[in-house]
């Protein structure tokens, strides 16, 4: 743990495997601004993946609507 800074240093730079008995276990990963975070996040919930998927079906069948309706439904 006395390193961690170090290692934090280093992500601006690169990601860093970090391994248990030579097996990955995890990553750090350097972020630019908050809006990085929130990506991070979004991206590892299954919950959106659900959704995309979702929303991919509703495009192969049809079923989606342009931004452009969707401002005029709601009147963005």
């Amino acid at each position: 743990m006395a390193q961690l800074p170090t290692y934090l240093q280093a992500t601006e730079k690169e990601s860093i495997v970090i391994t248990q008995d030579g097996q990955p276990v995890g990553i750090l990963i350097g972020l630019e601004d908050n809006e990085d975070w929130w990506e991070e996040l979004l991206v590892r919930d299954p919950r959106f993946h659900t959704e995309v998927a979702q929303a991919r079906q509703s495009l192969k069948s049809g079923q989606a609507i342009s931004i452009e309706e969707l401002k005029a439904k709601y009147g963005g």
